[in-house]
């Protein structure tokens, strides 16, 4: 056992895993530890794999001491429904500092529902568009997933006037966004850190006043950084993390029937 209890949302193109110790066990007491020293956040990104055993033939490959496969289930606590998978475990010594492994689910879907919305579909959250990660030596950590999780580099851009420079990675319709700061020499013993999600939503003028209506705080909605976006950010509570609201702009929306 390893002492922690689970809930988990199924989405369009991802799921979140939200976890608390419960009880002992390894994982309970390093989560324990975990919010003693930093408080809530993103743990960590798992990434989905159909093949566990070949994935990490892969990233032994590409440089990354890869743990064997590992076997694991778990039970819904209230439909009795059983899930088993293989998950590929790498040493955060290797992913500098995130909590990191390939998972091949080994049961049907159905065994994890999609998240049932509890309102209108143009003011729920549908999927996740992109997760944050901040690094203090952004060459180290973009060969981390170019060429060690061999992602897909789709876009590098430098903002001068904010003293960013970010790059998006890209898989299975959601992207990793590695942010870093333009000036100043790399800091190459502090470790990257998860920091933000952004969540997609059809309509984000119709999201922000639901999640308002509910007592959250949440800004104003503003154009986005992507051309044809609106997005707005939830300021409080979001539990240690950065979380943004992204949907498209209606008013750059090509008109019904324009080719």
């Amino acid at each position: 056992m390893v002492g922690t209890a689970n809930s988990l949302f199924r989405l369009s193109n991802t799921y979140l895993e939200l976890l608390a110790p419960d009880g002992s066990g390894t994982l309970a007491e390093a989560l324990r530890t975990r919010l003693a020293l930093e408080g809530e956040g993103i743990l960590g990104l798992a990434f989905g794999t159909p093949d566990a055993a070949a994935c990490a033939a892969e990233f032994r490959a590409s440089g990354l001491p890869a743990a064997e496969p590992g076997e694991g289930m778990g039970r819904d606590s209230s439909t009795g429904a059983v899930r088993t998978w293989r998950s590929v475990l790498l040493p955060t010594s290797a992913t500098r500092g995130i909590v990191m492994f390939a998972i091949e689910h080994r049961s049907p879907p159905e065994a994890l529902p999609a998240a049932v919305p509890d309102g209108l579909e143009a003011e729920i959250v549908s999927g996740l568009d992109h997760v944050v990660v901040a690094s203090a030596d952004l060459d180290a950590a973009a060969a981390l997933y170019r060429d060690g999780l061999r992602l897909r580099l789709a876009l590098d851009r430098r903002f001068e006037q904010r003293g960013l420079h970010l790059l998006f990675f890209r898989l299975g319709g959601v992207t990793v966004e590695l942010a870093g700061q333009l000036a100043g020499a790399p800091d190459r013993a502090a470790p990257d850190r998860a920091t933000g999600l952004a969540w997609r939503t059809e309509d984000v003028a119709a999201a922000r006043a639901r999640l308002a209506a509910a007592g959250f705080e949440v800004s104003e909605v503003r154009r986005g950084q992507k051309t044809g976006t609106r997005v707005c950010s939830v300021r409080r509570e979001t539990h240690g993390v950065s979380t943004l609201l992204i949907g498209p702009d209606p008013q750059t929306a090509p008109a019904a029937g324009a080719r």
